[in-house]
This record gives C-alpha cells, structure tokens and sequence, in this order.
C-alpha cells in the first residue's frame, strides 16, 4: 500500500472521564486538555466517542434541549482550534431529508471552524449497546487530510466488523460491510479510533487483538483513544495506545485514570516498548469496582454510603471496595445480628470496621422481628416457621438500611454475589435492597479471590470471613450449602450458562452432573423476576 511520506505529527491522546449531560464539566475538560496540548506544541489532539454529552446518554438523545446544548458546546469548543486540530466524538444531526436524527460522528475542528465530521458505520445493538436506535448509520467513506497527512477516521464498533471468539453462535460476523476496507482503499497513512469502549474482565486481550488484527491486515499504524470513568453503571477503563503496522504497541495511556498523552508520528516505525505488566484478572476486577462505585456515587449526587456487615466475605469485599473508593469517613458500616447471629460473625464484623477504620453501629433485628411476627401470629396460627420467617428478619435487615439512608443520605450500597442473584438466593426487598449492586457482576468464587487480593499486604478482611462456610444465618446452623451445590459447581455451570450461551444439553456433554445442572438452570430461569427488581450492577463481564 503506498502511504504518503510528509512530514511528521505530533497527537495528543486525551482519555478523560466524562459526566453524561453535565456539560460544563465536559466541555471545560476538553478545553483544558486542547489548551495544555497547545503548549506542547501539538498538531492534533483527539477525544473519546461522544465526549462532548458523554456516553451512552440512551434516551437524552430524544431531547431537543441535549442536543441544544450539544452544538452550543461545541461552538465554544472550537473557539479554541486556533493553531491546533481537533478531532473530538459528538452526536450531530442528520441533515439528509431520510433516516434517524442522528450521527454517532467525529467532528474535525480547525481555525475555529468545524471542516469535516466523520460518522460511526457499524452501530451495535448487542449487550449493553443499542446506538442503532439512536443513530443513522454512514454511508460515506472519505480521509481526513490534515498536515500532509491522509487519516482514516473510525469510531469504536467501527473496528470490531469481524468479531471472532469469544462471541459465539448470534454475535460472531454479525456485519456486512468493513469500515476500514473502504477506508483503506483510499491509501491512509494511519488509522484513529474514536472509542466509548466499556470495561470486561476478558476485554482487555479481545480489545488489544481487535486493534492488531485491523493494524496487520491493513499495514496501518493505529491510535486508540478510549475514555474512562463510569457512567451510570457502566465502567471505562481507558487504554488509550499506538500500534504500529506490525499491530505491536508502542504507546498506551493508564488504565482506569485520566490520561494525556503525546505521540509523534515519526515514531510509528518505532520498535514496540518493552512488555508492558499486564495485571491479573482479579486486580482489574478491584480497580474496576473501586472506579465504577466512585463515580456512580458521586455523580449521583451522594458522598457516602452505608453497608450491612455480616461477617461474612461479600459484605466485607464490598465494604472494603466502597471504603476504597469513598474514604473511610463516608462509608458506615451496621451489624443486624439476627437472634441465630454466631458470636464470631459480630465479632468479625467489628475487626473488619476496625480494619478499615470505618465507623459503624450493631443493630439487633430481634426485637423487630419479634414485633412483626406478633402482628401476623393471628393469621399464621398453627403453622410452622419456614422461610417466610427467614425472609422476614432479611426484610428487616433492608427496612433498617434504607430508614438509615433515609435519615441520614446515605446510599445504601448491595452486598450480593453473583452467584445468589443467578439462582434467587437472595430475599426481595430485604438483602436485594440499596442503590447500587458492587458484587452483582462477581462470581462467588471470585469474591473469594478478591478477599485474597484485599489482604496482599495486610489483613484487611478477618480470615474468619473468608474460611467460614457461607452462611445467611436466618436459621440454626443455616448453611448456602443446605440449598445449594457448592460454589465451585455452581458458578461452573452458571459461566456456561450465562457467560457461554451453553444449552443444558452441551453443559451436561462438558462433564457437569446432570441433577445438578437441571436444577441450576431452572432456578437462574424461575428467578428472573428477582433480578428484575435488583439494584444496577457494575458490570464486569
């Protein structure tokens, strides 16, 4: 392919963590960002997709008023593209007579002016995505010409046309057209992409081979600009990074924090960096929970968060994923022993608080269990406790959490797992109470090795929390594994299921027990009401 040899380019990365619809704070982002690149003499600086309103903004697309303020921003935005480029993601209206009111586009500024605006081709509807609702997809394919170089301009999805394992079955190739064949087609001299590319637990290597493949099959260099923050429940972890031609990185931003970063184009035949540390599964998990609750927190508008401590591991990880995004001063912690409470589980509540320097108060649930059981005896004479009695005192643990929220404006913050919400081992408005699911995304069996990882250096989290067989504690000698396999069963079947698309029939054939399996998926299946009305989870996966 014959790429232009002009001279070279400096570009600025800019992965920043934006606030849907406060666009203020955006914009005054954006701007201090072009202003600081100016100073280090930079030719082009390039934000995330849709950074002017942040993404995904769903239906405030649907308002005139947002996209008002869309373009009254970006006019003040390009006052500030005098003796610089950029190339910053924004929704634009669709001029055309046909079609959806909307681009997903990438607008070049320059001199003040808005020269050229790129849109989004390929618009996903899968998982958490659905900008084919909002967007009219482009049709028109041209390079952004710009200081002696020929640019293919590409929003995020507009990479992924071949999407290969692990998406299976429905998702794989789901697209007829490749962006970037078209694009390459008119001799480029390196590719950016524009991207609002949400945190996984397997991302990182699918993102990393998506951008190398494009960069190989085509011969081009790549620049990746991600944002990062979360928004809503959703959680950015950055990444921003150069490829060269051979798909090899030989810049990347942080992750899971603002970054600004230069990069000259001379450098694109640059041999790659050493191997940059890749961290483990479980510490991506922690610094992506420990993110996503801080922003959800506080761009909802709450500055501390109150957790019900159990003694037991999920309440524990979560309260010290909280106390790390929060400061211990702004989480507060409530014992609710229940009148079958082991004297162990309060005590390793307290040493947990303790650890984690939070404050915290030991709330008794008897004397309101026994008040309401008073109220219904007349109707529930002669027959026996069962869980009704179970589900009550779990009732009442939720009734004292939200009354403290309440009084206080707290946000009461979930301490299910995964593995209970799949199967509906878990009370309606009793533990499935608070404003924001931490561990909802969180196999059981990785909220243990997120225990592990809490205490690398120190013990944070008791031992005792972690080596006790889980336990609700609602009746004598209660045990999860009195109604469930255990979880190194469970959470097998329930990958297959949910994160594979497996049938039962192919997780049988994979070696799982028969029984179990049946009994596994028709809970996760008769459930769904449940999870319904749970509380937002940040996803992992």
């Amino acid at each position: 392919m014959n790429h232009s040899n002009k001279e070279h380019m400096k570009i600025a990365l800019a992965q920043l963590n934006y606030t849907i619809g406060d666009f203020e704070l955006n914009t005054s982002k954006i701007i201090t960002a072009i202003e600081k690149a100016k100073t280090q003499a930079c030719d082009l600086i390039v934000f995330s997709e849709l950074a002017v309103c942040a993404y995904i903004p769903h239906d405030l697309l649907e308002q005139k008023d947002f996209i008002d303020k869309v373009y009254d921003n970006l006019e003040k935005i390009k006052d500030h593209s005098y003796d610089i480029g950029v190339l910053v993601g924004t929704p634009l209206l669709n001029q055309q007579a046909s079609g959806k009111k909307l681009y997903n586009a990438a607008v070049f500024m320059e001199k003040g002016e808005i020269k050229q605006a790129f849109y989004k081709t390929l618009l996903p509807t899968y998982d958490i995505f659905d900008d084919y609702r909002y967007f009219e997809p482009n049709n028109k394919f041209e390079l952004l010409e710009f200081k002696g170089k020929k640019i293919a301009v590409t929003i995020c999805e507009d990479l992924w046309d071949k999407q290969e394992a692990p998406y299976r079955f429905a998702k794989e190739k789901q697209y007829k057209i490749s962006p970037l064949e078209k694009l390459s087609k008119l001799s480029p001299d390196f590719v950016i992409n524009i991207a609002g590319s949400p945190f996984s637990y397997n991302q990182e290597k699918l993102r990393h081979d998506i951008l190398a493949n494009n960069a190989k099959k085509y011969g081009l260099p790549v620049v990746y600009v991600n944002q990062t923050g979360a928004n809503t429940e959703l959680i950015y972890d950055g990444g921003s990074r150069v490829l060269n031609a051979q798909g090899q990185v030989i810049k990347q931003l942080k992750h899971f924090e603002e970054d600004i970063d230069v990069f000259d184009t001379v450098h694109f035949k640059s041999s790659p960096k050493p191997t940059l540390s890749h961290s483990s599964k479980i510490e991506n998990i922690h610094k992506a929970l420990v993110l996503g609750v801080r922003d959800y927190v506080e761009k909802m508008g709450f500055t501390s968060a109150v957790i019900g401590l159990s003694g037991g591991v999920d309440s524990a990880v979560t309260a010290a994923l909280v106390t790390d995004a929060l400061g211990p001063d702004n989480v507060h912690g409530v014992l609710m022993p229940s009148q079958y409470s082991s004297e162990h589980s309060i005590t390793d509540a307290e040493a947990l608080a303790e650890n984690l320097n939070i404050p915290y108060h030991i709330v008794p649930i008897k004397p309101g269990f026994e008040s309401v059981k008073s109220s219904l005896s007349g109707m529930f004479e002669g027959l026996p406790d069962d869980v009704t009695e179970e589900n009550m005192q779990a009732r009442i643990r939720g009734l004292l959490l939200m009354a403290i929220s309440n009084k206080f404006g707290h946000m009461v913050i979930n301490t299910s797992n995964k593995s209970e919400a799949a199967v509906g081992y878990t009370t309606l408005y009793g533990d499935m109470n608070g404003g924001l699911s931490v561990l909802g995304d969180v196999y059981k069996t990785d909220v243990f090795a997120l225990s592990e990882y809490i205490n690398r250096e120190k013990v944070i989290i008791p031992r005792h929390c972690i080596t006790k067989p889980p336990s609700a504690e609602l009746r004598p000698d209660q045990k999860d594994e009195d109604s469930l396999p255990p979880y190194e069963v469970l959470d097998g079947i329930l990958f297959e299921y949910i994160e594979q698309k497996l049938s039962e029939s192919e997780i049988i054939r994979a070696g799982f027990d028969k029984d179990t399996v049946k009994y596994v998926i028709a809970l996760v299946n008769n459930n769904e009401y449940k999870r319904f009305q749970a509380p937002p989870v940040l996803p992992l996966s």
